[in-house]
């Protein structure tokens, strides 16, 4: 029996004698108990209402309690705006035991997943759902038998693994009588001819399934990668997109990572990398042109004032954009505490509906995988991505020498619509100039 006290307001009692409950005493106080039925979102409690005798002006308390065997049916829970559904996997089976927040289930959405936690110790009865289902907000997803049964789940384990025992001393007195026939080791011919044939049969039976050409396999595509399919082939169909290429010269920014990078961890906590550099320069260079961080609406252009930078995250289950929020206002150690924590969050699953709404502008850093040059897609609704690529040893002229040099390759899709060449251009000079000279992110030049 589980007791809930819940506070009411103050009121003064003048019976002594309670006329349906009973009689108790704490200290020199004495209370009575009315026992009430109360059905509160489908939970059934038993309700007693504790008032003091009339000496003092005192609190009523209520305790909720349910039993401890009850059987609950929980239904699916809310997933955030606009998201109704969502594909169930289990991770605990019926018979299981749980602890209350034990992790149960994940439900997979377009855009997140919703973890499944328990509401309170017990027994899993039912799973009215089997993986990969599709279940509803509000419909019923599993029972339970409330109850401290986590423990009892390991007996029967036990259990089982002691019968297996038995059997054991059971096998090995029969091989104690046949050590005395030894001479039976003659026949020994006559069992090699069986097992000769044996191992032609198996050897035929491959050859056929081979022959019959299956040599592939389906399965069910998730809920987000049906939403990624869907949006980059509605970004494809709506946008006029258009891709502009600059190559970077890094030395510069190794150059201060290699001066500063371990100072700047001491003192931030978290390492100078490339990605704080590069949204700061994209920064500079959307307030230099604006257009960039618009976007069409219908037949009108939305221009935010503000900027948000969505950093592209893969992720076991697809590509994921977190937002990293008024990346304008933050410093190189913000923005890579920022995206830490992103990506951290995307790769244990956490992120929730809010960290991957909006977002103005996106990059997208395939060189981390190797990647020398591509055209990224858009993010809708946005107008513009900007894709970085491997550092590479090149040969380059500077002041008229060829000289090595660790060269990048960036590329920028904008849509042509709403964007201009030009505008196009001088964005993407902006960004590497910044990179090539750290100093420009100093003087906001």
């Amino acid at each position: 029996m589980s007791f809930i006290a819940i506070p009411r307001g103050l009121k003064s009692s003048k019976s002594t004698k309670p006329s349906n409950g009973c009689a108790a005493r704490v200290g020199v106080r004495s209370f009575h108990v009315a026992n009430k039925q109360t059905s509160v979102n489908n939970f059934n409690f038993s309700t007693s209402v504790f008032s003091f005798a009339t000496p003092i002006q005192s609190r009523s308390v209520i305790f909720r309690s349910f039993s401890t065997g009850e059987s609950k049916v929980i239904k699916v829970p809310p997933m955030g705006d606009s998201i109704t559904s969502g594909s169930i996997k289990w991770l605990k089976n019926v018979g299981d035991g749980v602890k209350q927040d034990d992790h149960i289930a994940d439900i997979e959405t377009d855009k997140v997943t919703i973890t499944v936690r328990a509401p309170f110790s017990g027994t899993i009865e039912n799973q009215l759902a089997q993986s990969g289902d599709d279940v509803r907000v509000g419909a019923d997803l599993y029972s339970i038998k409330v109850g401290d049964a986590p423990a009892s789940s390991s007996a029967p384990k036990a259990e089982k693994a002691a019968p297996s025992q038995p059997s054991a001393p059971k096998a090995t007195p029969e091989p104690v009588s046949n050590p005395k026939p030894t001479p039976t080791p003659t026949p020994s011919p006559v069992s090699s001819a069986p097992s000769t044939p044996a191992p032609s049969t198996p050897v035929s039976t491959p050859a056929p399934s081979t022959a019959s050409g299956i040599r592939e396999h389906r399965e069910k595509m998730s809920r987000m990668r049906i939403r990624i399919a869907d949006r980059l082939k509605d970004s494809q169909n709506t946008y006029a997109m258009l891709t502009t290429f600059q190559e970077c010269d890094m030395s510069g920014l190794m150059e201060l990572r290699k001066t500063f990078g371990e100072e700047f961890q001491k003192k931030h906590n978290v390492k100078l990398g490339f990605m704080s550099a590069f949204v700061k320069a994209s920064v500079t260079a959307l307030r230099e042109q604006p257009i960039v961080n618009a976007v069409i609406d219908g037949n009108q252009i939305v221009h935010r004032d503000y900027v948000d930078v969505s950093v592209a995250v893969a992720t076991p289950n697809g590509l994921v954009v977190p937002v990293l929020r008024d990346a304008d206002q933050l410093s190189l150690a913000d923005i890579e505490k920022g995206i830490a924590a992103l990506g951290t969050k995307a790769r244990d699953g956490k992120l929730a509906i809010e960290d991957m709404t909006g977002g103005t502008f996106t990059i997208s850093n395939g060189g981390v995988y190797g990647s020398m040059m591509g055209t990224p897609i858009i993010n809708p609704p946005q107008s513009a991505i900007l894709g970085m690529h491997a550092i590479t040893d090149r040969a380059v002229v500077v002041n008229g020498q060829i000289v090595i040099r660790p060269m990048m390759y960036l590329a920028l899709t904008y849509d042509h619509r709403l964007i201009d060449g030009r505008e196009a251009v001088t964005f993407l000079r902006k960004i590497k100039f910044v990179v090539e000279d750290p100093r420009r992110l100093l003087l906001e030049v």
